[in-house]
């Protein structure tokens, strides 16, 4: 199957759900972040002003926000004057299913940091 063709208030809605899921992870996300730089802040601070060796470099992942991405879909959804919507099996992926490109990246990212983890470049390497 190549398109579906759907009613336009059930995909808005589940979009607008994915949106919030996506946006309130994120948030919790950003906290724990937050946290883990001021960690690491006051480990170079105290570093500093005892002489140690102070390494200036922090190695953490960004949480990822894509609620802009969720927006212009609901924006598109909420102009269309038609009752009813034609998506691609690729934006059925997306907007029904919320598995978007970079959706394995962005989880697992904000995941770590909303239960306390510590994400850095190195161990998305690994």
């Amino acid at each position: 199957m190549k398109d579906v063709r759907m009613s336009k208030a059930i995909l808005l809605e589940k979009v607008r759900t994915n949106r919030e899921r996506h946006r309130d992870q994120f948030l919790k996300a950003q906290d724990g972040f937050r946290a883990r730089v001021i960690e690491e802040l006051d480990q170079r601070l105290a570093d500093a002003r005892t002489g140690k060796h102070v390494l200036l470099l922090i190695d953490l992942v960004e949480p990822q926000d894509h609620t802009k991405d969720y927006d212009r879909v609901i924006a598109m959804l909420e102009v269309e004057q038609d009752d009813r919507v034609i998506i691609s099996a690729q934006d059925f992926q997306q907007y029904v299913m919320d598995d978007w490109s970079w959706s394995a990246f962005a989880s697992t990212v904000n995941t770590l940091y909303s239960s306390g983890g510590k994400v850095s470049f190195r161990s998305m390497l690994v």
